[in-house]
């Protein structure tokens, strides 16, 4: 059983400061830190921390962040393997502004991750043998996600989108039923939907949506109000678990990894909301991206806790 992740990987730049500064104005903050990023990159890390093999499907530049990615992801539990080298463009960078409350503003320079392409998903056909869920998002071509989602169809796994960034131009209903699952925050919600999850009646409204056009299971993600799930054999509201929250960058990301390992290994659909959403609160106790996933261990405690 693997789960396969296919998507960005970005060398995360990461300041912290009291506040954001406003247009024109140059702040002292009090620390940085440069760590493995990018959504691919982040959710894979999180599933290895909760003990499922993973397969990472990505891109990077042929320079000195492309070698840092590739010695911090295996000290990860990442297999690097399957990071093709694009002699062109370089490794892609993010660079992240971490306020007092922990609220982030992110720059993304793509980079490399603008170069995968379908001949790399294709060449990568022998690592869908075994899998049981595909994970992927929206900040590399989608072409190449198609040719991933083909690949898993033949394998007979599931498929997940993580649609983010939120798409700039209206998404049809065959692209989304191509999927068995969206896990969309609430700008990726209204961006798809029309409908702004406000509470949890607008966000059961556009769930209900994302299910009309034939998608099987629709996960709206509220932030600090919980999640709303519409699928077979579970429609209702899962309410937050209480953290202090530190650190909000890869909350999105370590929750669509515990997704992706919980239906991996079988579990119901609302069980398995509960053990994502544990995993993306769990991600916001601590500072970082890729290196904040929680252990399977730290989500169980917290499931137990209740």
């Amino acid at each position: 059983m693997s789960v396969i992740v296919i998507g960005s990987v970005n060398v995360d730049i990461v300041t912290y400061a009291d506040r954001a500064p406003r247009p024109g104005e140059s702040l002292t903050g009090h620390r940085y830190a440069m760590v493995p990023g990018g959504k691919g990159a982040n959710q894979s890390v999180a599933v290895a921390r909760l003990g499922a093999p993973v397969r990472f499907i990505g891109r990077v530049g042929a320079d000195s962040f492309g070698d840092f990615i590739r010695a911090r992801l295996g000290g990860l539990g990442v297999d690097p393997g399957h990071l093709a080298v694009d002699p062109v463009l370089p490794t892609g960078i993010a660079v992240i502004a971490i306020d007092g409350r922990g609220e982030n503003a992110i720059t993304v320079v793509p980079g490399a991750n603008t170069g995968l392409a379908v001949d790399q998903v294709a060449a990568a056909a022998p690592l869908f043998a075994d899998a049981k869920v595909l994970l992927a998002q929206l900040e590399h071509p989608f072409a190449a996600t198609l040719k991933a989602v083909e690949l898993a169809r033949r394998a007979g796994a599931l498929a997940i989108l993580d649609p983010a960034p939120a798409p700039d131009r209206p998404v049809s209903a065959d692209t989304i039923r191509l999927f068995d699952a969206l896990t969309p925050n609430e700008i990726e919600t209204e961006a798809l939907t029309g409908i702004a999850p406000v509470d949890v009646e607008a966000a059961a409204a556009a769930a209900g949506r994302l299910r009309e056009t034939g998608l099987p299971l629709a996960v709206v993600k509220m932030g600090a109000r919980g999640v709303y799930a519409d699928g077979a054999g579970f429609r209702g509201h899962v309410p937050p678990f209480a953290v202090t929250a530190v650190d909000t960058v890869a909350a999105g990301d370590c929750f669509a990894a515990g997704l992706a390992v919980a239906l991996a290994e079988g579990m119901a659909v609302e069980a398995a909301i509960r053990f994502a959403a544990a995993c993306g609160a769990l991600a916001c106790t601590r500072e970082g991206s890729s290196e904040a996933a929680p252990t399977r261990a730290e989500v169980e405690t917290l499931l137990a806790r209740g």
